[in-house]
């Protein structure tokens, strides 16, 4: 598949998410919630989870921002939800070093957040991207 092909392909996985969001909306009485912003755009985020025994039973968010912000906010909950939460942690961790430009642990298939690689390039839109990232590791440090 060419680079091309490849973008587009990311590009429309972001819009599908960002338009068709998963997991929108709150937890009543979920245990735990975070909100958080990034001032510097705007973007913000409210999180709740229902953490049980260790894992991550549920997810959701709701807020506003841009494309990038809300479509990542859609593949975290749906990539942590059933996770153990060492495994949301780490996959947060996976997900920081790939923003960053950095080496990555690729072993683990990270399915639709591999189409936001493409941020790393635009060090302004890396805030939007960790927000709710951010927002769950809090969550989950700090319960």
């Amino acid at each position: 598949m060419s680079f091309n092909n490849l973008d587009q392909l990311y590009r429309s996985v972001i819009m599908d998410h960002y338009k068709t969001p998963r997991n929108k909306g709150s937890i009543e009485d979920g245990g735990i919630t975070v909100e958080m912003n990034n001032p510097t755009c705007g973007d913000r985020i409210h999180l709740t989870m229902q953490v049980e025994e260790g894992k991550v039973k549920d997810a959701k968010f709701d807020g506003e921002g841009c494309s990038i912000s809300m479509a990542s906010a859609s593949m975290m909950t749906q990539a942590v939800k059933g996770k153990e939460v060492a495994e949301a942690l780490k996959l947060s961790e996976i997900f920081s070093d790939m923003m960053l430009g950095k080496d990555y642990d690729d072993s683990i298939d990270l399915g639709d957040i591999e189409a936001l690689s493409g941020v790393s390039q635009f060090p302004a839109r890396i805030k939007c991207a960790t927000l709710a990232w951010k927002a769950m590791e809090k969550g989950v440090q700090n319960p």
